[in-house]
């Protein structure tokens, strides 16, 4: 357990894109700041649930994917030397007697700083997972949530279960790198796109994948490698040989112990106003998916917008004695310094 103590001027927890850009908003305005993420790398749902699925919506950017725009991200943020703390949740929140705010993760690092940024997407992801006995024994080895590297799946034997768009679209896109590659679903109708349907239909009947109309039943192999697994459908119970299983039957939100940090709630998402992007309570802020405000779209050039109004609140916590001057970064000599370009 890590019991060490910092202090800085902002806590953001969430280290997706819109956690990330606020770094840059933040530091522009001559604020450090401190990032919490339960995930062990950062980026969010973009690095998480489509590292390498293309983004179209982002602007002057044609296309990229999730794990590209983390990247870019990660290096339009390195002047300002944001420090991480990775694979820990946000676990409680007090107040201190001065008034700033002091968060405490569950690895028992404790983080002090007058201004908190809640850019926690909807929560925590956890994956709805089958329920088979024993499956712990052969997640990280051999049964999987999400996709982060398709070479790791070449030449293996993949099972992908599941029938909507995550499914499919891995199904499609892991068949050419599998040794075998079988889907499973528990009925002959599909929740994802019809050209992925149509193309998962045409790699059946030319014999580069078999499709299963049937349930999950149980694994079989031992010491986390996976060897079969056993399913029923109409033609009774029988296995299915693999060492591999994706499993994409959803994601779950948990908003977790944010809920207990006095802020409002509405429907698990966090009403803000659209000047600062403050909620309720003052020195909190909520950007991004997990906010919640008249107009609201999910999206994450809306959360960029979001990130940029906020920082010209939190100067004012920060520095609460200085006065705010905005400057354009194409034209301020002293942004280029910080920017060191």
């Amino acid at each position: 357990m890590d019991t060490s103590e910092h202090t800085t001027d902002v806590i953001i927890v969430g280290a997706g894109p819109v956690g990330l850009f606020a770094v840059f908003e933040l530091g522009l305005l001559d604020m450090k700041t401190h990032l919490v993420d339960i995930l062990d790398y950062p980026g969010g749902q973009c690095a998480e649930l489509y590292p390498e699925k293309p983004i179209y919506d982002i602007p002057a950017i044609p296309v990229c994917t999730g794990q590209e725009l983390t990247d870019k991200l990660m290096e339009q943020i390195r002047p300002f030397s944001p420090t991480f703390h990775l694979g820990q949740m946000a676990e409680a929140l007090e107040k201190t007697p001065d008034g700033a705010w002091r968060l405490t993760t569950d690895n028992g690092t404790v983080i002090t700083a007058p201004v908190l940024v809640i850019a926690a997407g909807g929560g925590s992801f956890v994956p709805k997972k089958p329920p088979l006995k024993g499956l712990d024994a052969y997640e990280g080895t051999s049964v999987f949530y999400s996709v982060r590297r398709m070479e790791a799946f070449r030449d293996r034997r993949v099972l992908v279960a599941g029938g909507g768009d995550s499914a499919l679209d891995w199904t499609i896109a892991l068949q050419p790198l599998a040794t075998s590659l079988d889907l499973v679903h528990r009925r002959d109708d599909f929740r994802a796109a019809p050209a992925s349907v149509n193309a998962m239909r045409e790699l059946v009947g030319s014999g580069a994948m078999s499709l299963h109309v049937a349930q999950l039943r149980g694994l079989k192999g031992a010491d986390g490698k996976l060897e079969a697994v056993t399913v029923s459908g109409g033609d009774g119970e029988y296995d299915i040989p693999c060492d591999t299983l994706l499993a994409f039957y959803g994601l779950t939100m948990k908003l977790g112990p944010v809920a207990n940090f006095g802020i409002s709630l509405e429907r698990n998402l966090i009403p803000v106003d659209t000047e600062k992007f403050e909620t309720d309570v003052p020195g909190i802020f909520a950007i991004g998916d997990i906010n919640s405000y008249p107009g609201k779209l999910k999206l994450i050039l809306s959360g960029f917008h979001e990130a940029a109004l906020m920082s010209q609140q939190a100067f004012r916590y920060v520095y609460p004695d200085r006065r705010l001057r905005f400057q354009y970064t194409t034209s301020s000599s002293a942004l280029h310094e910080k920017l060191g370009v």
